[in-house]
């Protein structure tokens, strides 16, 4: 059987690969761009370095850095004014996953009008958008590289998954130059959901030849490189296999989806707004025990490729191994529970059902080893409280 592979036309991935930004705006024909970013790009100075980089080429820059960090279907409708105000041709989105996904979705309505709710799953989005260039600040969404944004509905507070090719980047820049400044808590949440893209595409019940390459490969760069990078932020060859690594697992699940993980993760970020990497380390053991029985020998292969378990251990050995680790990781990198989040309880046992049926419509459970009952995604749920 035949797999569909999408991915953008142009890659450029090494440290100081940043610097062939104007060549690349000026092969897919732009001469108006516009950076979609956050403020705190703008903080930390990378939009005036890209300013200036682009004006060095004769390429004028303007900027709309007022993303959110969970993005909304009313918090793109001021990019898309912005965007069809002007004729841009073509946006430069830089930052972690929120910028970029939100540019997504200005791309494609600035271009096509209507409502983000339109271009919802199960509708596939192949129509060609504003061209995006997509410049990651983190080592975790994988998003310059997948065919997939994600936008909160917040009349339901739905997070809708939107997909097709419409949402692939036409160039993706990946400079780990780009990482050096994040902070601990950031480095960790998007480090972990890197490896969760990587693992859940290895054991997608879409998973082929080719996903599975892209993601070994991503845990074999992730596994040993997590804690360093979380401990020190200046390790600069952990940062570039992180950011590797990020790039990998994203192609792998673009390919392949992810599954039940991000199924389940993506309600608990829409009802109590806790960043998408740091849901899916909560969600990522008991999700992980409750898939194993299904896929053991998967699930052994992720633990030897992180590097927690050997060749010659069992399957059985190495699947005790890969859940011991997946709790290590969390208590050393300090991901806490709902509870300790902040997160209500009431209204936490109140959701359980509503959280469970829109993981299921977002249709990633289906591609788990074993697929849930809704019973079963409330049992899963009611673990992370504790």
């Amino acid at each position: 059987m035949s797999v569909a592979v999408v991915l953008p036309k142009i890659m450029e991935i090494g440290a100081g690969a940043l610097a062939k930004l104007p060549q690349i705006v000026q092969t897919l024909g732009g001469a108006k761009p516009l950076i979609i970013t956050d403020k705190m790009m703008v903080q930390l100075g990378y939009i005036q370095q890209v300013q200036e980089l682009l004006a060095a080429a004769g390429i004028i820059a303007e900027v709309f850095e007022d993303t959110e960090p969970e993005p909304t279907a009313a918090s793109i409708e001021a990019g898309v004014a912005r965007v069809t105000a002007s004729n841009f041709d073509v946006i430069i989105a830089l930052g972690g996953g929120s910028p970029i996904d939100s540019a997504k979705a200005i791309a494609i309505l600035g271009k096509h009008g209507g409502n983000i709710r339109d271009y919802k799953f199960p509708r596939q989005v192949n129509e060609q958008g504003i061209p995006i260039i997509a410049i990651p600040t983190t080592a975790g969404t994988g998003t310059e590289v997948t065919r997939f944004t994600i936008i909160t509905d917040e009349t339901s507070d739905e997070k809708m998954l939107c997909v097709g090719i419409g949402f692939m980047p036409l160039a993706a820049i990946v400079d780990v130059n780009l990482t050096l400044s994040l902070p601990p808590r950031i480095t960790a949440d998007t480090g972990i959901d890197a490896l969760t893209h990587a693992i859940e595409a290895y054991v997608s019940q879409k998973a082929s030849h080719f996903s599975d390459a892209q993601a070994l490969s991503a845990m074999r760069l992730i596994g040993p490189n997590l804690r360093r990078v979380y401990e020190d932020g200046t390790d600069l060859v952990a940062r570039e296999a992180m950011m590797l690594g990020s790039t990998l697992a994203g192609i792998a699940f673009s390919t392949a989806s992810v599954a039940l993980v991000h199924g389940m993760s993506r309600p608990i970020g829409a009802f109590f707004h806790v960043p998408h990497g740091l849901s899916n380390a909560m969600l990522l053991p008991s999700v992980t025990a409750f898939s194993i029985p299904a896929a053991p020998e998967r699930y052994a292969d992720c633990a030897r490729a992180i590097g927690v378990a050997s060749v010659s251990d069992s399957t059985e050995q190495a699947n005790q191994k890969l859940l011991a680790a997946l709790e290590t990781f969390n208590r050393e990198l300090k991901v806490p529970t709902l509870a300790e989040f902040g997160a209500d309880k009431a209204r936490f046992d109140s959701l359980l059902e509503t959280m469970a049926e829109q993981a299921l419509a977002s249709g990633s459970p289906n591609n788990n080893p074993k697929v849930p009952s809704i019973a079963e995604m409330v049992a899963i749920y009611q673990q992370l409280w504790a």
